[in-house]
């Protein structure tokens, strides 16, 4: 397999079942969403501000991808085609729910747009490193 930051597909030849493409193409957005629940659910506990960057990077990772990445090379639009619906209905199902996500861990941490505005930087200045490194490697 190849690993791209926001695609996977077989290095040669094909997938095995019909279905697989699929399978590998749901496999990013659903860790980026199960992540953010994991670290929802540490916030809900011990409302501790360490886990808010993993919810926020796992909104702002998805949402820097479709947007900047080119919308057509995300997994997001790889399932909708596969699935046979709007091509951009998977890309806002997940950012909605990573949205809901992030919206309730800032209610819960009573962050304001001026901390969101703190994160939203370093997570640019991350993805963008991120980014970098990986053109750096290939």
């Amino acid at each position: 397999m190849v690993y791209r930051l926001s695609w996977v597909w077989p290095k040669s030849g094909n997938y095995v079942g019909i279905h697989d493409s699929l399978y590998a193409s749901i496999g990013g957005p659903a860790f980026t969403i199960l992540q953010a629940i994991i670290f929802l659910l540490i916030i809900e506990r011990y409302r501790t501000i360490y886990a808010y960057p993993f919810v926020f990077f796992a909104f702002f990772k998805r949402f820097f991808s479709l947007i900047f990445g080119g919308f057509s090379r995300q997994n997001e639009a790889h399932i909708s085609a596969l699935l046979n619906i709007g091509g951009y209905t998977i890309a806002i199902v997940v950012l909605l729910v990573l949205f809901v996500i992030l919206w309730r861990c800032n209610h819960r941490l009573k962050f304001d747009l001026r901390m969101n505005g703190y994160f939203c930087v370093a997570s640019t200045m991350i993805q963008l490193l991120v980014i970098g490194s990986y053109r750096i490697v290939s």
